[in-house]
């Protein structure tokens, strides 16, 4: 589909530049992603895991992600409940 034609009169509308707030939340995104990447990078040893009806071997950073996981999930549940009795 072709772009909508311009009147003579219009400019397209200009890119705003970004605020301070929004350099720093792109900085703070970037290094975040270093220091998740270095942690990953250096918990790479296999670790003994206990499950309920078993034992089993991971990569240390995969029993981390799955526990952040978990508690990110039990935490958003834990809320819905909460908003629902108020």
């Amino acid at each position: 589909m072709p772009a909508p034609a311009q009147t003579p009169g219009q400019q397209e509308p200009k890119a705003h530049p970004r605020s301070r707030g929004d350099q720093t939340r792109a900085w703070a995104l970037v290094v975040l992603a270093v220091l998740t990447t270095l942690f990953a990078i250096l918990n790479v040893h296999e670790v003994k895991v206990h499950y309920i009806v078993g034992t089993g071997e991971a990569p240390l950073i995969i029993v981390i992600v799955i526990s952040l996981l978990a508690g990110m999930v039990l935490t958003h549940f834990a809320e819905r409940r909460s908003g629902k009795r108020r």
